[in-house]
């Protein structure tokens, strides 16, 4: 590991993607749950931090890094930073609810609607035959409904970083959600080879040169 030093006055700041796994939280110490920068430990950067937040049960890409103005611009919403998201909900996600959720919903507790939203619905099944794919601690939390329930697949775009947003989203619409994955955010895409737990460095261009 390359300490952050200065080079021709120039700092040099360190950056990763990492695919971060169902169960762990975004956070430096937690005394119940493992966290992201658990996987960071061995290259003794204290300054390193998580950009943005992905709550216990998503998986997906988290980018990590020592540059806290790429970090701003990153997470920031005057930034307009697309993140895109996979998700498996419990409940029919009709072309009327996904208007709803495009054009802005009142969350619970909030008092500003959820910015303008793009959401592709590419699939439908039932509780019954997603249930032995999912998360051992979601499955056990979901098996006490019908098997019958209508389940849908899709992606959806957001802009924002509300806490649990996408989840508090699809609940003002009365669907529950089963499994979220970030795929993308911004001009960074989680490879499709990189496995849960695992991270890479990335070498991102100056903003300027983008």
């Amino acid at each position: 590991m390359m300490d952050k030093t200065a080079k021709g006055g120039v700092f040099l700041y360190r950056y990763y993607l990492y695919h971060k796994p169902f169960g762990c939280v975004t956070a430096r110490r937690d005394d119940r749950y493992p966290t992201v920068m658990d996987a960071f430990a061995g290259l003794n950067n204290p300054d390193l931090s998580p950009v943005g937040r992905l709550d216990r049960e998503t998986e997906g890409l988290l980018l990590v890094t020592d540059d806290g103005m790429f970090n701003r611009r990153m997470t920031r919403p005057e930034y307009g930073k697309e993140k895109t998201y996979t998700f498996t909900v419990m409940g029919d996600l009709t072309e009327e609810k996904r208007a709803l959720l495009e054009a802005g919903v009142l969350l619970n507790g909030e008092d500003i609607p959820t910015a303008p939203a793009r959401i592709t619905v590419t699939g439908k099944s039932t509780l019954g035959a997603v249930l032995p794919h999912l998360h051992p601690e979601v499955r056990e939390k979901s098996a006490h409904n019908p098997p019958e329930r209508t389940v849908t697949f899709g992606t959806i775009v957001i802009t924002e970083g509300r806490n649990r947003q996408i989840r508090r989203m699809m609940k003002a619409v009365r669907c529950l959600v089963l499994q979220l994955k970030r795929v993308k955010m911004g001009e960074y895409a989680l490879p499709e080879d990189l496995s849960a737990g695992e991270w890479v460095e990335i070498f991102p261009q100056p903003e300027g040169n983008r």
